[in-house]
Formats: structure tokens, sequence, C-alpha cells
């Protein structure tokens, strides 16, 4: 009878009543639970079975839900030391246990073009690459971690991207559920600073809490400006979005400034570069370029330890409370967060003999690197409390990579640039051709900041980093037949 009743009940359209009483009664027992552990992220749950609920429904929904999030998320420290971003990585990984059954549901939908795409294929090396690397590392479990996190990062934001977005219109929303919340967070920012002078000593203590520090904020700031550069030509000028986009345009660039980050403005001089010698077909003799002066670089240091010459003044290298003075420091190698790099960066080197072909295994670069530091040029903060990495991205993979680790991702980061210089000069409509180069020219700032940071692997910025190789990948297909690479 009992059966037969909730069946009835069913029937006559009471279910949306029995979901939103369970729900309110999750909801509560959520926050007492919360109050009584003294863990208030338990009455999180209640969003959680709603955010699960919605991917089961519609999975692109919470895609979507989880773009938006990204420059609201905060990191979360759990017990016994995990750490993680809320709400943004939940919903990550969510996305990524779905989108196995998702994807296999979809197989039919599914174009081969788009995965034996040369961009496509050489990531998934690089991860197959990782993989092995795991397989044979020294602290096994943290690369296991490691791994994890790169593989829901790929698929959710290459492989996803790829299937949601390929037309002008989803990139555009994409761009919206994006555009939003970082304007709120820089809003947020720029008044909380204002009241503290704009004051570069200050620039850390108001971004909590989106931002882990002025890098990370300067980051996503950097790597979004090309795409917002590039959109106010999408809409009628003199529009109402025109309008909004173009005054959005002047406070990103002015957040940008006041967030002193040298890379930042580094990495916006080298995209308005490349406009440039990509519009001049020049991406493949410039990267040459590059390649034989970083190989130059390595051998000059290497030989004879020349790179000894480069040890700091332990007592005048410090921190700086004055942007000027810090600039000035740069210059004469007396900054403690440069002279802090370089005492990685030797360290890496020292490892990287060690161990050339597979690594440390990866993510372990912070548990090995201080038996192979160098006195002569320790700094007072050498003792990293924090635990941050080597701050260069490229050398953490050859750390924790090798060398065949290291080329392959090296291999995939020039790939994606002269791809992506073919396909801008095999576009033909305007609209699309500005977007490919809008989705470049990020990924030449994320290039960037990987000289001197080591950022993949954060939610600010590695989702960018895998969703700009999708919309290329996309962008070529139409490319060739003028259709999305996952049809509808």
């Amino acid at each position: 009878m009992r059966s037969n009743s909730l069946m009835q009940t069913l029937r006559e359209g009471s279910m949306p009543q029995i979901l939103f009483w369970g729900l309110g009664a999750v909801t509560l027992l959520s926050i007492w639970a919360g109050v009584a552990l003294n863990f208030i992220y338990v009455a999180g749950l209640p969003l959680l079975l709603l955010a699960i609920y919605w991917t089961v429904v519609d999975t692109r929904i919470i895609y979507f839900l989880m773009l938006g999030c990204i420059p609201l998320s905060t990191e979360v420290i759990l017990p016994n030391g995990f750490g993680t971003d809320l709400p943004d990585e939940g919903l990550i990984v969510g996305l990524f246990l779905v989108s196995i059954p998702f994807m296999f549901h979809n197989i039919h939908r599914i174009s081969s073009k788009f995965i034996l795409h040369p961009i496509s294929l050489m990531l998934l090396l690089h991860l197959c690459w990782i993989f092995l690397c795991m397989v044979q590392s020294q602290l096994f479990f943290v690369s296991f971690k490691y791994f994890l996190a790169k593989s829901w990062y790929i698929g959710v934001f290459f492989f996803l991207t790829g299937y949601f977005i390929y037309t002008q219109k989803q990139y555009q929303r994409l761009f919206w559920w994006v555009f939003w919340p970082l304007i709120f967070t820089i809003v947020v920012v720029m008044i909380r600073h204002s009241q503290r002078g704009f004051s570069f000593a200050e620039i850390n203590f108001v971004l909590w809490p989106f931002y882990r520090n002025h890098v990370n904020y300067a980051a996503l700031l950097s790597l979004f400006f090309p795409l917002l550069w590039f959109a106010p030509v999408q809409f009628p000028r003199l529009s109402t979005k025109w309008y909004l986009l173009r005054a959005a345009t002047g406070l990103v660039l002015l957040a940008i400034y006041f967030t002193y980050t040298r890379a930042a403005y580094a990495s916006i001089l080298m995209a308005a570069g490349a406009y440039f010698v990509i519009q001049w077909r020049l991406i493949r003799p410039v990267l040459a370029i590059a390649a034989v002066a970083l190989v130059a670089g390595y051998l000059y240091m290497s030989y004879d330890n020349n790179y000894l010459d480069f040890a700091p003044d332990y007592n005048k290298t410090v921190s700086h409370q004055n942007f000027n003075n810090l600039m000035q420091a740069t210059y004469k190698m007396e900054d403690i967060s440069t002279m802090e790099r370089v005492y990685r960066w030797v360290a890496a080197f020292q490892m990287s003999q060690d161990r050339p072909w597979m690594g440390f295994g990866p993510g372990n670069f912070v548990n090995f690197y201080q038996t192979y530091t160098i006195k002569s040029f320790q700094t007072y903060v050498s003792n990293n409390p924090e635990g941050s990495g080597v701050h260069c991205y490229y050398l953490m993979t050859l750390v924790e990579q090798g060398f065949i680790g290291m080329i392959i991702f090296i291999a995939l980061s020039f790939l994606v640039l002269i791809q992506a210089e073919k396909i801008y000069h095999r576009c033909t409509d305007p609209a699309r051709k500005r977007i490919i180069m809008a989705v470049t020219l990020c990924t030449v700032v994320m290039d960037a900041f990987l000289l001197i940071n080591d950022m993949v692997e954060t939610d600010k910025m590695g989702s960018f980093f895998f969703m700009c190789m999708a919309v290329l990948v996309n962008q070529d297909r139409q490319n060739a037949s003028q259709a999305p690479a996952f049809p509808t």
C-alpha cells in the first residue's frame, strides 16, 4: 500500500515538494552538524547535493557555474594538511566524475578529429608521461594526488570545454560567466586597497578571500585581459555592451598596475609583441630563437659552475615595502623574492643531475630540494614555511618528470602557439579570428608567467591553460569543415 501511495504521489506531481522539504531538512541538519562539530564547511552539504543533482540533470549548467566560481573561490585548509579551493574545485571533481559516463554516453557525437588533433595528442602524451613518472615516484602517494588533479583539470577544462564551447555564442557565454564574478572581485579589492592608499605593502592583505596572494590575482587579471581586449568589437560600436567592455578594460588594466607584479607587466608586454609576431607569421623563428637562448643559457650556467657567480649578498637581499625600491633591487639582484627563486633554481639544477630521466616524481620538488640547495644562494625566507615550489614551471617539470617530461611540456607549449598561428591565418571569419587571437594571447600570458611561477595546477590559471587549447582545437575543426567539432 505504501509503495502504491508513493507512486500515486509522484504521479500527482508532488515530487518538487518532496525535494523541497528534503533539501530543507538536509540544510537544517547540515547547519546543526557544522556548529556541533565546529567545522562550518559541513553546512555547505546542501549546495553539494544541489550541484550533484544539476550535474546529473544538465552537466552544461554546472560547467558554466564552475566557470563563474573560478574568480570567487577561496583556498581552504582541511584537516590533516589537505587543502582545496572552494567551491570550484568541488565542482571540478564532480564534473570529472560525471564526465566519464557522460562522454561514453555521447561517444557517437564526439569527433575523432578532435581527439586526434596534434594539440590533443600532445596533451595526452604529457598526461601519460606524468603517469609513468608517478609509478616510479620517490613518494608515490604525493605523485598519485598530483596525477589525479592533473587528470580532472584536463578532463574538465580541455575535454568538456571542447564539448561545450564550439560556437561564437558559446564562447561569449564562457566569457560572460567569468567576466561578472571577476569584475566583482576587482571592485572589492580596489575599494579595500584604496582605503590603504594603494600601498604596495598592503596588497596581499586586501585580496582575501578570493586570492592567495598578489601573484595569483595578477595572473588571473593578466590572462583574462586579452579576452577582454578583443571582446568589445563583437558588439556594435557605442552600444551599451561596447561601453561596458571598454570601461572594464580600463578597470582591469588599472587593477593590473596596482597588483605590483612584475610578471604581470612583462606578460602583457609579451602578449602585445606576440600579436604582431602572429600577424607577421613569425612564430616559428621567434620560438627557435627562444629555444636556442634557453639552451645557450643552460650551457653557460652549467659550464665551470658559472652559476656560482650570481650568488647574492645575504645581508643585502631583503624584502622591500616600496615598489620603486623593489624594482631597483631586482635590477641589482638584491630583491629577496627574485634571489629566493634563484636559490631554488640552483637546487632544481642540482636535482636534475641526480635523476635526469624521470625525475623525483610529480609533486615532489618541495619534499626533496632542501638537500640539494647551495648555502651561498640562501636568503632570509629559504626555510620555505608555506611549502611553495620552484617558481619556474619548466624547471619544476624537469625536476619532477625528468628531461623527457620537460621536453614534452615545452613541445606542447610551442605546438599550441605554432598551431594557433596556422589556425588564425586559415580562418576567414573576422569574428572567429578575434576569438583565436584572444585565446592565443591568453596562452602567451600564461607561458610568460610560467617562466617565474608554477601555477598550472592552480584553479585561477590552470583552468584557462587547458580551456584555451580546447577552443583553438575547435576553431581549427571549424576551419576544416565549417562545422562544430561536437555537433549538437
